[in-house]
C-alpha cells in the first residue's frame, strides 16, 4: 500500500523496489496533478482514489481495502524507497522464516538532495503487518502504526528520498505546526495516546518519552537545546551543508515556530 499525491519526481524509483516484494501493489492516490497516477498504473499497479483528510484517516481506509484478500501488508510513502536488504528481509518474513506479526524498518531522511546518515529523525517504523493486527494511531500529527503486541526489526533501510523543494518543505511543515500545535493542546486536555511514552520502550516509545521530556523544558531555550542535539550530538554535523540546514529548520524554524504557536493559542 502507498500513499501518493503529486509524487511524480519519485514514485517511479518507489514502485520499482516495491515490485521485488510482491507483485500486488495497491496506490491510494489523493487527486494527483502531475501524472502521478498514471505512471503508478502502467507500472501495474491497482490505483484507487479517495480524498486526503489527514494521515490516519488515508491509512486506515487503505487498510480496510485489502485486510480481506491479503495475509500481509506492508506500507509505505510515496517516497520511501526500500533498499535490497531491506526487500531481502521481508520476503524472508513472507515466506515466514521469522516468527511475528508486526515489523518495523529503519527509515533514513534525505534533505536538499543528500542522504543524511547521522542527523535523521524517528528512525524506526511500523510497516509491516498480518492484516488485522495493527492500525494508524489517530494523531493530527507524528502518526505511527500500532500493533497489539512488540514489533520486530527487519534489516535494511528505507529511503525517504524527500522530493519536495525548500519551500515545499517550508510550506508543509508550516502546516504540520499547526497540526501539532492542536495536537499538544489535546494531549493536555486529554491524555496523550499510543504507542505510550516510555525510556525503555520500542523506538517509537522512546523517542515519544523524550518529545514529552522536551515539551516540559523552558520554552526560551528547548529549540536551541534541541537544535544543539541534533547537530552536534546526533552528529548532524558530518551531513555537511545540508545537515546544518536540516538541523536549523528542525530545530531553530519547525520547533520554534510550534512554541510560537503554542504560546498564541494559551494567551
Amino acid at each position: 500500500m502507498i500513499l501518493t499525491f503529486n509524487s511524480g519526481k519519485i514514485i517511479g524509483e518507489t514502485l520499482q523496489q516495491a515490485f521485488k516484494v510482491s507483485s500486488d501493489v495497491v496506490v491510494v492516490d489523493s487527486g494527483s496533478t502531475d501524472g502521478c497516477d498514471e505512471v503508478a498504473r502502467e507500472m501495474g499497479c491497482k490505483v484507487l482514489q479517495r480524498p486526503f483528510v489527514n494521515y490516519s484517516d488515508q491509512r486506515n481506509w487503505a487498510i480496510s481495502q485489502v485486510s480481506a484478500d491479503y495475509q500481509w501488508q506492508l506500507h509505505l510513502d510515496a517516497d520511501e524507497v526500500l533498499d535490497d536488504k531491506a526487500i531481502e528481509s521481508i520476503r524472508g518474513v513472507l515466506a515466514q522464516r521469522l516468527a511475528g506479526d508486526a515489523y518495523m524498518l529503519k527509515r533514513r531522511d534525505y534533505f536538499m538532495g543528500r542522504e543524511l546518515r547521522f542527523s535523521g529523525v524517528n528512525p524506526w517504523h511500523l510497516r509491516l503487518f498480518k492484516s488485522g493486527t495493527a492500525k494508524c494511531e489517530s494523531r493530527l500529527y507524528d502518526q505511527h502504526f500500532i500493533s497489539g503486541g512488540s514489533a520486530k526489526r527487519l534489516n535494511g533501510v528505507m529511503h525517504d528520498k524527500n522530493s519536495m523543494d525548500i519551500s515545499d518543505w517550508i510550506a508543509r511543515h508550516n502546516r504540520w505546526s499547526d497540526l501539532e500545535t492542536d495536537q499538544i493542546l489535546r494531549d493536555e486536555q486529554t491524555g496523550p495516546g499510543v504507542p505510550r511514552a516510555r525510556l525503555f520502550g520500542d523506538a517509537r516509545e522512546r523517542t515519544r518519552y523524550l518529545k514529552k521530556l522536551y515539551y516540559r523544558l523552558p520554552i526560551s531555550g528547548r529549540a536551541l537545546a534541541y537544535f544543539i542535539y541534533r547537530y552536534f550530538f546526533r552528529l548532524g554535523v558530518l551531513d555537511g551543508r545540508a545537515g546544518f540546514y536540516f538541523a536549523f529548520f528542525q530545530a531553530l524554524w519547525f520547533r520554534m515556530l510550534v512554541d510560537a504557536k503554542l504560546y498564541e493559542r494559551r494567551r
